[in-house]
């Protein structure tokens, strides 16, 4: 049972650190970014997606075995987000439910409740904004994230550009965009599970497909120290006006 509320405490992303970083200025960095917010839609467009939600489905794997797994999502900026996951286990249904509001956050896994402490709200924070900075990407122009150039690597056997990112909670991660198109492709980060053990988790984006006015990857795929943890579906994308305050109250 730990292991999979473990696993679920980090659904919603898929990131980790690698690569060589090499000094550069802050207009490549600037550009970069410039050039992907142009191709999932423009600026204009991504703002209205502050505010969204989106379902998907897939399988995720605990040790060794692939148990299939639908989720849902809501997200009200980069503190107010509410998951959604229901999936069967070696025979067994399995139902979980996590909120973060600001600095407040709870968890409901099979009708047990829990009250997340301060290093799961940290967590939890950094799960969200790793999940949620691929898709717009207009966090990463904020005063709130400092970002640099690294060296490009190869994604999906294309050249992608390297930007090395420091959050506001002062943790770095890594994100890459396809250089032909602009359209993020990877992440890397380090991130802990539900017992505070760290993981290196490596994401990867395609299949972009317009949604909801924007260019959505509809395809993730995350690994946890090089092995095979989520594979994830988009099936429906939505931009929300706004968002009832109930939705962040309680898991």
């Amino acid at each position: 049972m730990t292991k999979l509320i473990g696993a679920f405490s980090v659904l919603a992303l898929a990131v980790g650190f690698g690569g060589s970083a090499r000094a550069a200025g802050a207009a490549d960095a600037n550009a970069v970014l410039d050039k992907a917010i142009k191709a999932l839609g423009g600026e204009e467009k991504l703002v209205k997606a502050k505010a969204a939600s989106w379902k998907t489905k897939g399988t995720i794997s605990i040790m060794g075995a692939d148990n299939e797994i639908t989720s849902s999502y809501t997200m009200d900026g980069l503190d107010h987000f509410r998951q959604e996951f229901e999936g069967e286990f070696g025979g067994n249904k399995i139902k979980g439910v996590t909120v973060l509001a600001g600095d407040k956050g709870s968890r409901n896994f099979n009708d047990m409740h829990m009250d997340l402490d301060k290093d799961a709200i940290a967590n939890t924070k950094r799960t969200v904004y790793l999940a949620i900075v691929p898709v717009t990407i207009l966090p990463l122009k904020g005063k709130d994230f400092k970002v640099e150039s690294i060296a490009d690597e190869m994604v999906g056997g294309k050249p992608a550009a390297g930007l090395k990112v420091t959050a506001p909670d002062k943790k770095d991660f890594k994100i890459y965009f396809d250089k032909e198109t602009g359209f993020p492709v990877k992440t890397v980060a380090t991130v802990a599970g539900f017992m505070g053990d760290e993981f290196t988790q490596e994401t990867t984006y395609s299949d972009y497909k317009e949604m909801a006015g924007i260019q959505k990857a509809t395809k993730v795929k995350a690994t946890r120290n090089g092995e095979k943890f989520i594979v994830q579906e988009v099936t429906e994308f939505k931009a929300l006006d706004k968002v009832d305050p109930k939705t962040f109250t309680d898991a």
